[in-house]
């Protein structure tokens, strides 16, 4: 299964190179995630199989709002991603941490319709950067090095390394809910 088939047909046909490498390598770690909730249900994809605050639509909804918010932080730099993170308050926090759980009246299908449309989306810009060594500054946040800018492709490389460790992560949690893996 392929993200790059959400891209037109002649976004896909004319990527080649970096890009094509880059998105290839986006896709396969979406698949991989994608594919741990495979025949859930809505309860199943919000329980917590181990110690952690994990579940796995929680994952899901994480990985879409990293990548929207990465994505959206190559055009508009620093303000996508929210800004200055050293005055984050208790409530800013708690938001946080509700991308990482299952929220009364979401469903699993809607947590992979908006991780899809969120794919696409980004696979559309990257098809259309005008040069992936263009740079933002990054926001001030203590796991920043201060003053320091990422290029595109330095975001999709993160964005890339994000969805893969979450994907593992997945892995377990799936594995501890019923025993499915997603290799071997």
């Amino acid at each position: 299964m392929s993200d790059t088939a959400t891209l037109p047909p002649s976004a896909t046909r004319d990527l080649t190179g970096e890009r094509a490498d880059l998105l290839a390598e986006l896709a396969n770690a979406r698949h991989f995630l994608r594919f741990t909730t495979r025949d859930l249900t809505d309860e199943q994809a919000g329980r917590r199989t181990t110690v952690s605050e994990l579940c796995l639509g929680g994952l899901v909804k994480h990985v879409t709002s990293v990548e929207r918010n990465w994505a959206n932080f190559i055009v508009a730099g620093p303000a996508a991603l929210g800004g200055d993170f050293t005055d984050m308050t208790e409530e800013d926090w708690a938001r946080r941490a509700d991308e990482f759980r299952m929220l009364p009246g979401e469903t699993l299908a809607g947590v992979l319709a908006d991780y899809a449309e969120t794919a696409r989306r980004t696979d559309e810009l990257v098809a259309g950067l005008p040069d992936l060594n263009a740079t933002q500054p990054l926001p001030k946040a203590p796991w920043f090095e201060g003053d320091a800018r990422w290029s595109a492709r330095r975001v999709l490389l993160h964005i890339i390394a994000e969805t893969a460790q979450h994907a593992g992560h997945a892995d377990i949690i799936r594995e501890s809910l019923d025993g499915a893996k997603s290799m071997g």
